[in-house]
């Protein structure tokens, strides 16, 4: 079977890695995403689901030792990706999650074919508080929960009330394949009976995090880690580097399209201006878990947010800082809080004024412009009903918590949109790199 694969065109990557914190590659491995953009219930849910997702990423270390919640994919504004699965093979759209690790797929979309491999691995991965998983950390369901296997998918196997989001399954080993061609086989694919709190036209996710957040995850072996696909696709030989590159596109329009792409096995310069600059995984908890890294933030020339840790999160949709950072970003750009929207409202004239909001890393300098620290005004209708259509919303948001936390910001979809991303697990403990792209100065959202 791996001869099979191995059949199959190889990548070779010419640069190497050393210890610079920026460096060139070049990635032969691209596959398109498609933008998704699902408001069903304007700003309020995106927000909701930020915050549940900011709250999980803070309870990681507070939680037993290895059953860990992991935060879900923004559901309503984020991209998919194209994934085979099986022989002949079925395609499914996943949503692309950089926040956890675990792929998975609803039983009720998974088709079977003569790849398909059921295991005994059972699966629980919570994306968000539940009270009643395994807090005693001994890898069993708490009060009583049915295991059984069978289970109608969305149905609430624990009878709890409260607001839970968490798959349930069974891994199934089958043949996976990206951009209709990229193959691995053999791949730990969950097939989740119950899918609690995500929306039903939601397939599944693919999970691009550090494998360890799926310590835990494994009912039956909690100190057990499931591989990711990046991790399969080096294992089996069809890339060198366990390395993903991200490349969003702004959006300013409902349609979905094909405007971002991944790379796997190393960047794809050609979407970058200049060099990515890299730099390590912190080492603070809790963003340490995570693709997280330290930075400082200033407004204009003035420091807001002094060199702290904070987390690159795909499946969040704005940009949040610690509440100290928030309140001098308030005063500095004079927005007004919107009670409809949630977000900082400002005037033209106050967005003339706006100052770059800047991200210093490695020793460089990462700008958001006045135009990227806007939500699109194309799209104000969408983040509420009773909206202004001609208001400017910021999207610098308030994370909730004051500075030195160990998660100090969250750089969500609105960041890298404007900027190529690189998560690079190929050495511990990780790096995330960062570079300019054709859409990092665009001045379409106003």
């Amino acid at each position: 079977m791996f001869l099979a694969a191995s059949l199959l065109t190889q990548v070779l990557l010419t640069s190497s890695i050393t210890g610079s914190p920026i460096e060139v590659h070049n990635s032969l491995i691209t596959i398109p995403l498609t933008r998704r953009l699902k408001f069903s219930n304007g700003t309020i849910n995106l927000s909701q689901h930020d915050n549940a997702r900011m709250a999980a990423f803070r309870n990681y270390n507070t939680r037993r030792q290895y059953i860990d919640i992991i935060p879900v994919s923004n559901i309503y504004y984020g991209y998919n990706i194209a994934v085979d699965v099986g022989s002949p093979p079925t395609t499914y759209n996943l949503a692309i999650d950089t926040g956890s690790s675990i792929t998975w797929l609803r039983n009720s979309a998974y088709v079977q074919t003569v790849t398909s491999v059921k295991t005994r691995q059972r699966v629980r991965q919570a994306y968000g508080y539940d009270s009643d998983y395994d807090n005693d950390g001994d890898g069993d369901d708490d009060e009583g929960e049915d295991d059984s296997e069978g289970e109608d998918e969305g149905e609430d196997d624990d009878g709890d009330e409260g607001d839970k989001v968490y798959v349930k399954g069974t891994i199934w080993k089958d043949t996976v394949t990206l951009g209709g061609w990229l193959t691995v086989i053999a791949f730990p694919l969950t097939i989740a009976e119950i899918v609690k709190g995500i929306e039903e036209d939601e397939i599944g996710i693919l999970g691009l995090g550090p494998r360890t957040l799926s310590l835990g995850a494994l009912i039956d072996e909690p100190h057990e880690r499931i591989p990711t696909i990046t991790d399969y696709l080096h294992k089996q030989g069809r890339i060198d580097q366990r390395i993903v590159g991200v490349f969003f596109q702004p959006t300013t329009t409902e349609a979905d399209s094909l405007c971002g792409e991944l790379s796997f096995g190393g960047p794809d310069k050609t979407k970058c201006i200049g060099n990515i600059v890299y730099t390590r995984v912190t080492t603070i908890p809790t963003a340490s878990n995570y693709w997280g890294i330290n930075q400082k933030i200033t407004y204009g020339s003035t420091e807001i947010l002094g060199t702290t840790a904070g987390i690159i999160d795909s499946g969040s949709t704005f940009l949040y800082i610690a509440s100290d950072a928030f309140e001098q970003y308030q005063t500095a750009t004079g927005g007004i809080h919107d009670e409809i929207t949630g977000h900082l409202t400002i005037t033209l004239t106050q967005y003339m004024a706006l100052q770059n909001l800047n991200f210093h890393i490695e020793g460089q300098i990462f700008s958001l412009s006045r135009n990227a620290q806007i939500w699109p005004r194309p799209l104000n209708y969408k983040l509420h009903g009773n909206a202004d259509l001609n208001a400017i919303y910021l999207i610098v948001k308030d994370i909730g918590t004051r500075s030195g936390t160990g998660e100090d910001f969250n750089l969500g979809y609105v960041f890298l949109q404007r900027f190529y991303t690189v998560f690079d697990s190929s050495s511990s403990p990780g790096r995330v790199g960062f570079a300019k792209t054709l859409f990092t100065d665009i001045t379409t959202h106003l």
